[in-house]
């Protein structure tokens, strides 16, 4: 099934089938939803303006607010979701894209399972941009890490000054996991993003414990998604003994 399918299917609200999202059925649960059987930690990262804490709000409070400030620091955010029968915590740490704090966001690279760089389509340096924070993410964090490229504000439509297909071309020179426009706005594919988060997480895991198993039969297989995020931070620890690529 294809993004903007299950897209459509949420948006239509068709009751009579289950929402999918790869090969499961999944459910979003409420942000204070405690329980959980794996939890992984996402970075949100990008050029200030670009619509980070907008994007993050609309797809976990179905909120939007135009005179929201811009943040300092970071904010921190949870998105519970049910795949099949698993309940998936996402951690998520939407950083600031002030230089001033730069120095700062390096710090929250560590131990995260993915990253979702966000870039406008309505201003042209927020996209070449990206080769800044794709180079500093990958200096500091696990090579494994995922990374998604997301181009915001598309109800902007008509300032549009980066085409969908330039972005998209990049996303896949650079290896990422995922390209898709999005609006904070309106909504268009705010949600989804995290969806898809959980989903490609959900899988590395899955292929990671099936790995365990081949190589070591005879040992316990069960773990948390923290596990994962442990190999991770081993992977990074080694990472900055060899210094940026």
């Amino acid at each position: 099934m294809s993004d903007n399918q299950e897209n459509q299917n949420q948006s239509e609200g068709d009751n009579t089938k289950p929402n999918m999202v790869g090969k499961y059925e999944y459910e979003v649960l409420s942000e204070d939803y405690t329980n959980f059987d794996l939890s992984f930690k996402i970075i949100v990262i990008g050029d200030s303006g670009v619509g980070k804490s907008c994007l993050t709000n609309n797809a976990i409070k179905n909120t939007f607010n135009d005179a929201y400030n811009a943040t300092v620091g970071f904010e921190f955010f949870t998105f519970n979701i049910k795949l099949n029968d698993k309940v998936i915590k996402l951690q998520i740490w939407d950083t600031c894209g002030q230089e001033l704090y730069r120095s700062l966001i390096t710090n929250f690279y560590r131990n995260t399972s993915l990253a979702i760089i966000v870039y406008a389509i309505n201003v042209k340096d927020t996209f070449e941009d990206i080769e800044m924070w794709l180079r500093e993410l990958r200096a500091h964090s696990s090579p494994d890490a995922k990374v998604f490229l997301i181009g915001n504000k598309v109800d902007l439509e008509n300032e549009r000054e980066v085409k969908k297909e330039e972005a998209e071309a990049y996303g896949k020179q650079n290896n990422v996991d995922l390209f898709m426009e999005a609006s904070a706005k309106t909504g268009i594919n705010a949600q989804l993003v995290f969806i898809k988060a959980a989903q490609i997480l959900y899988d590395n895991y899955n292929l990671y414990q099936d790995k365990k198993i081949n190589e070591k039969p005879d040992l316990e297989t069960e773990g948390e998604g923290d596990n994962y995020n442990q190999k991770l931070k081993a992977n990074a620890d080694q990472n900055d003994k060899k210094g940026c690529c």
